[in-house]
């Protein structure tokens, strides 16, 4: 396993759709453990292919946060959105492409979504919560979307400048 860059915003790769995965190859499988363990390293709950940098329909989860319980690691390709709640829940979402910023964030409550995993098979799950805002936010970037996305232009311009700066102090020697 290889930890892999995160790209910061403003990157244009953050703003394209991601292409559909057509099938499940050692390449992919590779991937999914790298993008984990860039995850847990980051430390974040969600990583998408397109914040490392590859255009493909993939993210991986884990919204396990009690001590002692054991992780649920997920990668989900090709996701499909099959249902979604009409109660709504605001969470404060960061994003590893936007480090130390975030937001306040409304989206339904639950989802239900349809994907295909590393075995090849498809898979459905209701999920709620954390687990939802997560699988959210993680497909919104597979589309070209980011959670900044949401807020009011006065504070997305404000975070984007900072991540431009950010952005700068990192090129430095």
């Amino acid at each position: 396993m290889t930890l892999r860059p995160i790209l910061i915003h403003p990157d244009p790769r953050l703003k394209k759709t991601a292409s559909p995965i057509t099938e499940v190859t050692a390449a992919i499988a590779r991937l999914a453990d790298d993008m984990l363990e860039t995850m847990y390293d980051a430390p974040g709950i969600g990583l998408a292919a397109p914040q490392i940098g590859v255009m493909s329909r993939m993210f991986v989860m884990d919204c396990v946060k009690e001590e002692g319980d054991a992780p649920r690691p997920m990668v989900i390709m090709n996701p499909e959105v099959l249902w979604v709640s009409e109660d709504l829940s605001t969470y404060e979402e960061g994003c590893l492409s936007i480090p130390e910023q975030y937001g306040d964030v409304e989206r339904p409550a639950s989802v239900e979504m349809k994907w295909f995993g590393l075995d090849g098979q498809s898979h459905q799950q209701r999920f709620d919560r954390l687990w939802a805002t997560c699988a959210q936010h993680e497909l919104d970037h597979l589309n070209g979307k980011l959670f900044i996305d949401y807020l009011k232009p006065m504070r997305r311009q404000m975070i984007t400048r900072k991540m431009q700066k950010l952005k700068r102090e990192q090129a430095r020697p």
